[in-house]
């Protein structure tokens, strides 16, 4: 594989990974009414997003070998 390829596959993978763990981190919505406070999350799409960039950063390792 192209070494350039692998360097964008690991960069985005990195990029992706990042994003993933963000937005399972970080609240959707939330809602204070003084006295009671509610923060809502779906981390469905979070998932999603780290495995994509787990397989882009393995891919990004893994190639071909040139002798």
């Amino acid at each position: 594989m192209n070494q350039t390829i692998k360097t964008i596959l690991l960069i985005v993978g990195v990029i992706l990974v990042g994003y993933g763990i963000y937005t399972l981190i970080a609240p959707e919505a939330s809602m204070d009414l003084g006295v009671v406070e509610a923060e809502v999350q779906d981390n469905n799409d979070s998932y999603i997003t780290i495995a994509m960039g787990l397989v882009a950063i393995v891919l990004s390792r893994v190639g071909g070998k040139k002798n």
